[in-house]
């Protein structure tokens, strides 16, 4: 296999297994996929980075990837300056220190990966533990007397003695098969995301206004819109969305976590993977990964990631509610057809974008503001009662933020911001710790 001749003992196990008549070039192929599914040249985690790299270069490259020339970066730059001044007239949150970013496809890959792999490593961990147990079990089965014997192995030998030598490569092969699918997922989003934000969560790390302009073309062909419009509305977008991430800190960790608290508690479907590992093709690695991923998920949530669910849908809400309010106040003065474009965006969202695709390959969960509607309508509502300053300062901290029972009841929630100051609500005195201190009073 490795440019040498083949040893006697090696070719009897190989003519015991059909493979007697192997030329060079399956030989390599065959050192090819027990290299990848080795995790070659990979790291020891749950998901090999290396590979989803890879694997998410090769989607970009033939999805088409032109490289990004000066005259567009200047005009992204051009853009994201006029998109920041409209939004300093409606947003009292200060403009991000970050610059503007025009991205390539695999620019976007290489900025992003590593939060998607963070987000996918609770899943990765759980599949590594399945898979470890479902080949155990197999192995287990063989070495019960009357089952049939591994051709190759010396006889006498308990096959499920192989499993403390195996278990390094099944979780190799584990983070392998999961980098390949991590990967082809961030690849294919990232030849339709139009820029850094989109997904509803910051993927950058920090706080730059990316725009992908290959994509936001492909985006505005058909709208019927000049594309400068179009591009300048989207920018507008991005960077209320980055600012307000900027803006409120504790924003971007809490929906961080809340997909990780999802993903951390899914439960691997285990009947799949021991089914996989039965009838799949160990030397057909597409095979195999397939059959590992079609049917991975349990269908039914646990408790647990029904309240971390709850948490994300209501803060994605709120995210893209706040986003939509503030666009138009920002874009209705300036731009003939921000209307139309709004109503494009809110059709791309419906018709199962880009991230709930995603993130529904990868962990399993529908990323959708199915609440966007009531959102916006609490943004609104709270913007007339108390102005665009009232409106942004129920971002000042987590508990006074909208909830999810506080959507259900918008003029409820804005009453009772109505009635207290942002400092009566967020500070506490030194009589309010006499008073708790000292206990009721008679």
């Amino acid at each position: 296999m490795f440019g040498g001749p083949v040893p006697p003992q090696m070719r009897e196990a190989l003519e015991s297994m059909g493979l007697g008549d192997i030329d060079s070039g399956q030989l390599a192929q065959m050192r090819s996929q027990l290299e990848m599914l080795m995790g070659g040249g990979g790291d020891d985690g749950p998901v090999n980075s290396e590979l989803a790299r890879d694997v998410a270069r090769q989607v970009v490259a033939q999805l088409g990837d032109a490289s990004i020339g000066e005259s567009t970066r200047r005009d992204v730059d051009q853009v994201v300056q006029v998109a920041s001044l409209w939004l300093d007239s409606v947003t009292d949150f200060p403009r991000p220190d970050g610059p503007a970013r025009a991205l390539s496809r695999a620019e976007w890959v290489e900025l992003t990966l590593p939060v998607w792999e963070r987000l996918t490593t609770p899943v990765a961990e759980g599949l590594q533990a399945a898979m470890t147990t479902a080949m155990g079990q197999q192995l287990s089965e063989f070495g019960q007397e009357g089952a049939p014997s591994i051709p190759g192995l010396p006889p006498g030998m308990n096959p499920a003695a192989l499993m403390g030598q195996m278990e390094p490569m099944v979780r190799r092969m584990s983070a392998s098969m999961f980098g390949g699918q991590v990967g082809q997922a961030v690849g294919t989003l990232a030849g339709e995301t139009l820029s850094g934000t989109e997904v509803g969560i910051p993927l950058l790390g920090d706080e730059s206004v990316a725009i992908l302009p290959a994509n936001v073309a492909d985006f505005a062909e058909g709208l019927q819109i000049d594309a400068g419009e179009v591009h300048l509305y989207l920018a507008v977008r991005e960077a209320a969305r980055v600012r307000l991430f900027a803006a409120v800190p504790w924003l971007g960790p809490q929906l961080l976590t809340a997909v990780e608290d999802y993903a951390r508690d899914i439960r691997i479907n285990t009947d799949a993977i021991e089914e996989a590992v039965r009838s799949a093709d160990p030397q057909d690695a597409e095979a195999m990964q397939e059959a590992l991923t079609g049917g991975l998920f349990s269908i039914e949530p646990s408790p647990a990631q029904l309240a971390a669910l709850a948490r994300l849908e209501t803060f994605l809400a709120l995210v893209e509610g706040w986003v939509d309010l503030v666009s138009a106040r920002a874009t209705s003065p300036h731009l003939p057809h921000a209307d139309a474009l709004a109503e494009a965006v809110r059709r791309r969202r419906a018709s199962s974008g880009p991230a709930e695709k995603t993130f529904a390959s990868l962990v399993g969960l529908e990323l959708r503001p199915r609440r966007l509607r009531d959102a916006a309508n609490l943004w609104a509502a709270l913007e007339d009662a108390r102005g665009q300053a009232g409106r942004d300062a129920a971002w000042g901290h987590p508990d006074i933020a909208p909830s999810a029972a506080d959507l259900d009841d918008p003029l409820g929630y804005v009453q009772n911001r109505a009635s207290e100051t942002d400092d009566e609500a967020l500070t506490i005195t030194d009589e309010d710790i006499e008073r708790l201190l000292d206990g009721p009073t008679e």
